[in-house]
């Protein structure tokens, strides 16, 4: 197995799932988090985790898929595909470096034991509020991306390579 080819397959057919499922699946976590401070000590370590794990992603997904490119026939469908995916890096990177400040926020204004605050202060209101509106911004994004990115996929593979007719099987 390689990162390019699986069973015989080109691995961006299977790589672009993760991609698929793990940047909403960051995006929404980070914004529950973000927004509600106890569930991000809930969560705990495993949100920069998620996040870093997409980020993982998506590179290894590009990867896979400009070798898949220079296997199939250039046609503008396949070139917009690879445009559009070769942005989503910056956005899962935004996905993983907030979810890593609310993860470090939550951890550091957690209640103590007895229900004292924390060892620092909570973040005031304000901030919290930025950190909630870029979460939301980033989140969206991202999700708007991963979208896009999919929708010229499906165009790039499936235009004109299916019958609009259902065929006959010889039963």
């Amino acid at each position: 197995m390689s990162l390019t080819v699986v069973n015989g397959l080109p691995a961006h057919v299977l790589f672009v799932h993760f991609v698929i499922v793990l940047v909403p699946l960051s995006a929404l976590a980070l914004v529950v988090c973000a927004a509600w401070p106890a569930g991000a000590r809930r969560l705990g370590l495993l949100l920069p985790v998620l996040a870093l794990v997409t980020l993982a992603s998506v590179p290894v997904a590009t990867h896979a898929g400009e070798w898949l490119e220079q296997h199939v026939g250039s046609n503008p469908l396949v070139r917009k595909h690879a445009e559009l995916g070769d942005g989503l890096l910056p956005w899962a990177l935004g996905l993983f470096v907030i979810s890593a400040v609310v993860w470090w926020t939550a951890r550091r204004s957690a209640p103590a034991a007895d229900g004292a605050a924390g060892a620092s202060s909570s973040p005031s209101v304000l901030v919290r509020g930025v950190v909630v509106v870029v979460s939301l911004a980033v989140a969206v994004g991202a999700v708007v991306d991963v979208y896009r990115i999919g929708d010229s996929g499906a165009k790039a593979a499936w235009k004109d390579n299916y019958s609009k007719t259902a065929t006959q099987n010889g039963g």
